[in-house]
Formats: structure tokens, sequence, C-alpha cells
């Protein structure tokens, strides 16, 4: 056996040793730094606790290979015996349950995590406390059947939240908290529909004492500074209530963990790959996943497939060609595996995608030591607009990802309102891009303008920083005649031949959605002249797409970058129409920023096959996300995407031949392929690692060893 099978071995066997161990009550680690979940989440509906077995529980996770638990324990409802008065009591819940599941995870060397979610509470504390409760400016509750919507500044959730929690913590050995639906709720998420702004008097009273004597806003308007303020208070407010409950837990067990969607004081944050409208997102494992590790690298994030179709369609789980992308991508991007469910596994009403979630959660166990642990390659970062982005911003921030994914040019990305707190992060980007990022707070755009200074250079899209006309003139050298402005109709010419390479034979580009109309500097080099409207109508009548004098595309000089704005729908266009074209007009651009855009990963590789590269360093038992990184090497992950059709998973069609070099600055001393042992033939020459991927299933992760 070499020095390396040796190594690799040992490297196996403590990792497989590691997991099986019981979990002491003396055990008080911050096991979560290990960055390995294997995380199943059994949301359970009230009946389902009548029939809980520990021990059917424990088997089940230890065939899915999974190494921990969420399951209920309180909240809307309490799944073990509270003697709390205002705390209701599941009608099925049968005592010791919750007790028992714990002990048999723990002999088994599982972790649990109870959840817990506050954001509604039975009829009966409705009737006692009505004050306690949302209130919409119409002067309606949110109700699901006889659950009522809390006021997220009245006693239930500022006290009696915390006496329930405590309950918990003192009367069971659990391993870490999960809080459902935190924060201010505006919506009944399980009918859809939008019911405003709480104006519960606790949210009145605390708003006016926090603003100096403001009144709650009434609806939801950017361009109203109390609604603006507004916003703050309820970030702030909810970070004070976060941070008196990290207080409350790590004073009692430093070793339970702190689990939700919120970013402060927490230990594990979570996000969530759902399936929603068309078209749907084949990438939402890596986009939640690269967010949140590369925006909170301090974090642990586990990103749940979510296996329901809908809330109103709890009972079928998303396809299983779906659920493995996310899974795989969860791992590329560096974090574990997480499914949530409904119910026990046991006579589960969709089991379809078992046998994906059991060979992919046993593929993690197996391969520990090479996931978990990463350093991006990327020179490239994309800014979110927000934690989870929606509306029109989020189709132009999904185009841009698929443009960038579909030409294998690795990247990063960092969520809008974090830019200041990471401006030493993002000052290693050669190109930091904006897809539609219309709010910016004063201390994020002053470091876009110290990082474009210092030679970092900006791409920006659609309405980007329109509320900074000042900031737009600098960065960008524009100025605004009219952000919003219908393109449905006009063409983009590609006219120059230098910087637009893919247009060979074509002189026009279409377009549709907003067409922003900006006037740039003189000294610029302006882009893409916009041709009117024209005629439409029968063959004998169109034509007519003069040019108006204004440019979708500028690039502009600022300190030591050229940044360029294209203040047009483009991500969204593509996102939605997927129009080759459209992404090369992007691509060409971005090559006039950082010229050595695409040569991070030079591939044939069909644009259908996702590929996600970094360093890595080996996650054994000794390391967790606080141990200095030291490169081992690189990873190269393959994901087969080309089974999504847009509207349907099918199962993926072997790839072949698939040929790949990788910038290094090593000479590698073996490449490999993550479940076989044999290796495979490279070339090292002028600073890259070239070989081949003879065939691509589902999933390769190839190990470039220093």
């Amino acid at each position: 056996m070499n020095k390396f099978s040796l190594s690799f071995c040992c490297l196996l066997c403590f990792s497989s040793l590691w997991a099986q161990k019981p979990i002491l009550p003396s055990d008080q680690s911050e096991w979560w730094k290990r960055n390995n979940l294997r995380l199943i989440q059994m949301n359970l509906p009230a009946y389902e606790a009548a029939k809980l077995d520990a021990d059917s529980i424990v088997k089940d996770l230890r065939n899915f290979s999974a190494n921990a638990l969420i399951i209920n324990a309180g909240g809307i409802m309490a799944f073990y015996e509270s003697k709390l008065d205002f705390h209701y009591l599941n009608p099925y819940m049968r005592p010791g349950d919750l007790g028992r599941i714990v002990q048999r995870c723990h002999d088994h060397g599982i972790r649990v995590i109870v959840r817990f979610d506050f954001s509604r509470a039975d009829v009966s504390i409705f009737q006692k406390h009505p004050d306690w409760f949302y209130l919409s400016p119409t002067g309606k509750r949110i109700v699901n059947t006889d659950k009522y919507v809390v006021s997220i500044n009245a006693p239930y959730v500022q006290e009696k939240a915390f006496d329930i929690v405590a309950e918990v913590l003192d009367n069971f050995d659990v391993d870490g908290i999960f809080l459902n639906m935190p924060g201010y709720q505006t919506r009944n998420s399980y009918e859809n529909t939008y019911e405003g702004i709480d104006q519960n008097e606790y949210d009145k009273a605390a708003f006016k004492k926090w603003s100096g004597g403001l009144d709650l806003p009434l609806k939801e308007d950017k361009n109203d500074p109390v609604f603006r303020k507004y916003e703050e208070f309820k970030k702030e407010s909810i970070s004070l209530w976060s941070k008196r409950l990290h207080e409350l837990v790590k004073g009692r067990k430093k070793k339970v963990a702190i689990c939700t969607y919120l970013e402060d004081y927490v230990d594990i944050i979570r996000h969530e790959s759902q399936t929603h409208g068309l078209p749907y997102w084949p990438y939402t494992g890596s986009d939640n996943t690269n967010h949140i590790e590369q925006t909170f690298p301090d974090k642990i994030v586990s990103n749940a497939s979510i296996q329901q179709i809908s809330f109103r369609s709890r009972f079928n789980a998303a396809e299983p060609e779906e659920v493995g992308i996310r899974l795989w991508e969860n791992l590329a991007n560096g974090s574990g595996t997480d499914v949530s469910l409904m119910g026990d596994l046991r006579e589960y009403e969709d089991q379809r995608n078992f046998a994906v979630m059991k060979k992919i959660y046993a593929f993690q166990k197996k391969w520990e030591p090479y996931f978990g642990n990463y350093a991006s390659v990327a020179k490239v970062a994309v800014v979110a607009p927000g934690y989870w982005p929606g509306g029109l911003p989020m189709e132009e921030y999904r185009g841009i990802q698929m443009m960038l994914k579909e030409a294998h040019i690795p990247f990063d990305i960092i969520q809008d309102n974090h830019l200041a707190r990471l401006k030493a992060k993002l000052s290693q980007y050669k190109v930091l891009i904006l897809p539609d990022i219309q709010y910016l707070a004063a201390q994020d755009l002053a470091v876009l303008q110290e990082l474009s200074q210092a030679g970092v250079s900006l791409f920006a899209s659609n309405r980007s920083l329109f509320d900074a006309p000042a900031a737009l003139k600098t960065l960008f050298g524009a100025t605004i005649v009219k952000d919003l402005n219908d393109g449905e109709g006009n063409y983009l010419q590609p006219n120059d031949p230098k910087i637009f390479t893919h247009f060979v034979g074509q002189s026009m580009v279409h377009f549709k959605y907003n067409l922003g109309l900006y006037q740039f500097d003189r000294g610029d080099k302006s882009l893409l002249p916009i041709l009117d409207k024209g005629r439409p109508g029968p063959p004998e009548m169109i034509g007519g797409h003069d040019p108006l004098n204004y440019f979708a595309a500028n690039l502009h000089q600022n300190g030591k970058s050229t940044n360029a704005l294209m203040p047009i729908n483009i991500g969204r266009i593509y996102y939605q129409t997927g129009y080759e074209q459209h992404k090369y007009l992007v691509l060409d651009i971005l090559k006039q920023l950082y010229p050595a855009l695409d040569q991070e990963i030079v591939t044939n590789a069909h644009p259908r096959v996702e590929m996600i590269l970094n360093e890595y360093m080996p996650n054994t038992a000794e390391v967790t996300i606080a141990t200095p990184f030291r490169s081992a090497g690189h990873i190269l992950h393959l994901i087969n995407l080309t089974g999504f059709s847009g509207n349907t998973y099918f199962e993926p069609l072997p790839v072949y031949d698939t040929e790949v070099k990788i910038k290094v600055t090593y000479r590698p001393r073996k490449v490999w392929k993550l479940g076989e042992e044999r290796p495979i033939p490279f070339v090292y020459q002028e600073g890259y690692v070239s070989f081949k991927v003879s065939r691509l299933t589902d999933y390769a992760g190839i190990v470039v060893e220093k």
C-alpha cells in the first residue's frame, strides 16, 4: 500500500469512527463547526405524535446515513409534556417520546435539533390574549384553521417564547434548536395572501419609541423614508431578540446550536431549496449555499431540500433528479446534506426520492474528508439582492448566474447589505457584478467607490443604483433620462466586432422588458446602440428600426478600474427566454473588464454540466471552520443538469470525454475521482493541469492533489 493509500484509508476510518461514536451528556463540544451535517428534518403533523417510535426513527436515520435530526418540540404546539399554561399541548402527544428519541439518537451518534415555531399560537391563547396577535391595516387577523399569527413585539414572542425554549433545554439533552418562520409576518404564507404591515398596538409603541415618535407605516414603499426607517427598526429589533435568545441558550448549554434563517447570533444559517413557479431554478442549491458560505464564512450553512411541491401539495415530493441536484450542489459548495419532509420516514406518502437521498448521504459519509472545508478560487463575485431574493431583481440575479454557470466561470455570491463588512474580501476579486441592485446603504456605496478606485471592476445591470445618482455618475459615467422604459420591440446593435465576438452574421439582437435610457460621459466607450421599435405588423409593413441615439451598455474608467453598465433587464430576459445571444452580450463585455474571465476552467463541457472548483483541506475530526486553512489541492465538482428541461427534471444523459484544464500553481501529485481508486492520467503544463472525465452520470468529484 503506497503512502497516499495508507493516509487516505486512515482519514476514512477515522471519519467513520467519529460518526458512530455515542454522544454522552458530558459532551459540550461546538459540534456543528465540523461542518459535516447529514440532516433530515421530520416536520410532524400533530397526529403523527400518536405513533412515534424512537427505535424505528433511529433505524431509519441510520439507513439514510444521517447524523442529525430536526424534530418538533414546541411553539405552535408542544410535542412534550409542557407545564406552561400558555403553551398549547398537542392532544396526540405521548409523554416521554421526545426524551426517548433524543436518547436513542445519542446512543447512535445522531445529533438532535428541536424545532420551534413562534409565528402562530392556538385559538385558546388568542381568546385570552388577543392583543398578542397580528392585526392588519384593515383590522384582519391571519388565521390558519385555529392557529393565529402573533405579533413579534407582543408578550408571546418577547417573553413567553423564551420560557418555552428554557423549559425544553432544562428537560432534554438536545444538541440544537431550530426556529421556523422567525421575524415579522405580512403574509399568510400557507394561503399565499398578502395582508400588510402588522398594526398591533405593541408594534406601534415599539416603533414609535425606537424612531423618536414616528407612526407605523401602513404600506411597504421604499420611496417612503418612514418605511425605510421601519425596515431598519425591524432588522435591529430582530437582532436584539436573537441576542437575547443566544444569551439564554448559551447560558444554559454551550453545546446547543442555534439554527434559523436569520444572520445574527446563530450558529447554523438555514436556507431552503423549494419548487416554485416556472421557470424552475436548477441552481438553487448552489445559489443558497454559495451565498451564505461566502457572505458569512464564520457560520455553517444548511440548505434544506424541501420535499413538498407546495404548501397545498405537501404529500407529493420534488422529483428525485431535482433533489439529487440540490444535494450535490450543497456538497460542491462546501455545505452538507439537508432534506426537510412532512412526518416520519415510515409510511411516507411519496418515497420516490428516498433512494437518491440514501445514495448521496452515504457518499458524503464515506468521502467526508473531501467535503465541507473549501476555499474559493473565484475572481468574480455576484451581489445578491437580499437573503431571499424575490420579484424582478431575483430574475435579473438568476439570469446573470445562469450565464456564468453555463460558461463555466467560477463566481462567489455576496449579499448586498454586507459589502462594507466584507471590504477586504471583496478587494480580492477582479469583477464585482451588481444585477439590478437598486438600494445600497451609504457605507456599502462608499466601499464600492473604494474598490473601484483600487482596481476592482464593476458590472451593473438594469436599475442598479438608480436611487443614488451621484454614485451612478462617478462609478459608471451615467445620468438617468428614463430608468423605466418598455423595451418590447427594440433591438440592440452589437456593432463592434472586436468586443462582440459571438455575433458573426448577426447585426441586431431583439429585446423586451426594461430598457433604460441613460446618457453617458463624453470620452466613455458606449456600446450597443438602441434601435427604435419600428413598425410591427404583416411582413409587408415591418422595418424602420432607426437608432435612438441611446446605448444599452457603457464602459467607464474610474480610478484603476473599468466599469460597465447595462441599464437593461439583460439578466431577466435570459432567465425567462434563454436566447443565447443575450448571454454573449454580457460575457463579451465582462471580457473587456477582465480578459482572463474564462481562464480558470477551460473545458469543452456541455453548458448544462455545472462545474464548481474549490481548493480543499481534509475535513477530519480535528478540523473545524475555525481551523486555519491549509490547501491540500483542488476539487472540481461536476453536476449533470442535462436532464433539466425547464419545466421537468428527467434522468440526466451520460456525458462522455469531458476535457478540462484547471489553472493551478503547483505540479499535482495525483488526480483521481471520488468513488474510484485508480488515478486519472493528467498533463501539467504552463500553469494548467489537464485531464479528461471519461464518463459523467449525475455527479463526479475530481480531486487534484498537491
